[in-house]
């Protein structure tokens, strides 16, 4: 199977390799990086957007503009991440926890090249996977249904609360407001209208990317312009050195890499999502490290291993979209809908009737990802020199685009309004040291996580013992629990140590 891969493989890039083609991947690449930039525009609306001028392309050469608008968008939604707090996409939320405090102490350069890398790494991974288990995602994704996918989502919630390093009542506070704005808007389930007090934009809910928007970008200008008054641009390193530096410092954290990785992958096929995976990968990267209370000052494992797992898991998330017809993200999602406009019906057959179609995307995610890396890490000096102007020159650009960004997911005032709400908020609990990661990954998987429950109990009806009615799912929910109660575990056992070493101290002075 291994040769029949890569035989089909070089066919692929035989299919890529035109003048054509390769124009369409690079201006893919950097619409897609303007898009990742932009806060709010998103690579699923960036494809979306753009999808209606493929329709008189051949099906290979739109394809591999818009799934290179798609990697551009994962690379560039680090950037103003990194540099100002602003997630510029949803699985970059993750990132700002170490990348912004890296920024601020003069490392832009060093958090955006580690970003860029573990971007690619991350990708190159699910690119690989995708190439040799294509044939295989079948047998295994069908396995999935609605208890498997809330066990998924259980145990990225269970993460957070045992390994987050705040105080547990906080962390807990944060979800359960998360969860509350989560439920806003109709019911999928029953079909109902929940909270919407009236206000017709509040029947699709509160959209993640504006109350991100809000939470994170628009706070921290609140927070700035509180705290400093004199406003002073923060020096960057534009010396391109700084590139090949970070590269040596990588291959230390090796299996920071390889477990994001795997990680990523996994959610990505089941599909678990970036965003997800993004979260659980920065939880496994803080469990696993000896000095996990250093994490969100700055750590360089703070940025690897959210965007290793995100960009593992949305270019997995091709996977099961092209082998089973099944998206496992929005931007899949939006791709899905264009491969049946173009009269491709995604499926096991896909890889036998359009085997040049298959194959030429996954080699365009080859060289896409390849480029990609390249064309952000030449410009990291551009970016991080960004950092240089002075804040009272960026502040009112910065808030426009955090309008623009709200304004540009629904094409409504409304979020504009919302963005502000959600920037107060956000500014509230950073002066009262809540966290805004445990709001921000309610808000997004909470109305996912409850159709999933939902679903599992009107099918079992009402049985919960169905969370271990295989070994998939069982195995799934016991580590949810188990990562849930591990600081009151870890508590026991430290007692125990404790007492076991005061007996023969007793005995001795008795």
């Amino acid at each position: 199977m291994d040769g029949t891969a890569i035989d089909s493989l070089l066919h692929g890039f035989v299919v890529l390799l035109t003048f054509k083609n390769m124009l369409l991947m690079m201006v893919g690449i950097i619409l897609g990086i303007f898009v990742g930039v932009l806060p709010g525009l998103g690579g699923p609306n960036g494809v979306a957007l753009l999808l209606p001028l493929t329709f008189t392309m051949d099906p290979t050469g739109a394809i591999v503009l818009l799934s290179c608008i798609y990697w551009g968008a994962l690379f560039g939604g680090a950037i103003t991440s990194i540099l100002f707090n602003i997630p510029g996409e949803a699985w970059s939320v993750a990132t700002t926890f170490d990348g912004y405090p890296m920024a601020q102490q003069g490392r832009a350069g060093e958090a955006l090249t580690a970003a860029f890398t573990a971007s690619f790494f991350g990708a190159l991974a699910a690119v690989l996977l995708i190439t040799f288990l294509a044939p295989l995602v079948a047998r295994f994704a069908l396995r999935f249904g609605p208890p498997e996918f809330f066990a998924v989502y259980f145990l990225t919630f269970c993460s957070f609360v045992g390994m987050g390093k705040e105080a547990r009542h906080k962390i807990l506070i944060s979800m359960l407001i998360g969860f509350l704005l989560a439920a806003v808007g109709m019911d999928t389930v029953g079909g109902s209208l929940r909270m919407t007090f009236g206000f017709s934009d509040l029947l699709r809910g509160f959209d993640f990317l504006v109350a991100v928007i809000g939470l994170f970008g628009l706070s921290e200008i609140l927070l700035t312009m509180e705290e400093k008054l004199a406003f002073e641009g923060k020096q960057a390193k534009l010396d391109l050195k700084v590139v090949w530096r970070t590269w040596k410092s990588l291959p230390r954290y090796w299996a920071t890499l390889i477990r994001s990785a795997i990680a990523g992958c996994w959610l990505g096929i089941t599909p678990g999502g970036a965003i997800a995976a993004s979260f659980m990968g920065y939880g496994l990267a803080k469990r696993f490290s000896r000095d996990p209370d250093s994490f969100g000052t700055g750590r360089i494992e703070g940025v690897l291993a959210p965007e290793t797992a995100a960009h593992a898991a949305g270019t997995s998330a091709l996977l099961p979209m092209l082998a089973l017809g099944i998206p496992g993200s929005g931007t899949a999602a939006v791709l899905l809908g264009g491969l049946m406009i173009w009269g491709l019906q995604p499926g096991p057959l896909l890889f036998v009737e359009h085997a040049d179609f298959v194959w030429g995307l996954i080699a365009s995610m080859y060289l896409g990802n390849i480029a990609g890396l390249i064309l952000v890490l030449a410009t990291v000096p551009l970016f991080a020199a960004i950092l240089r102007v002075p804040f009272p020159t960026i502040a009112s650009s910065v808030i426009v685009l955090c309008a623009i960004g709200a304004y540009a997911v629904h094409g409504a005032v409304f979020d504009i309004w919302l963005m502000v709400l959600f920037g107060v908020v956000g500014y509230v609990f950073k002066k009262l040291n809540y966290p805004l990661a445990p709001l921000a990954l309610a808000l997004v998987l909470g109305d996912r996580a409850e159709d999933a429950f939902r679903q599992t109990m009107i099918a079992s009806r009402g049985n919960l013992t169905v969370f271990w009615s295989n070994s998939l799912v069982g195995s799934i929910t016991s580590l949810a629990l188990l990562l849930l109660l591990w600081p009151v575990l870890s508590d026991i056992m430290k007692r125990l140590r404790k007492s076991g070493d005061g007996v023969p101290t007793g005995a001795a002075s008795g």
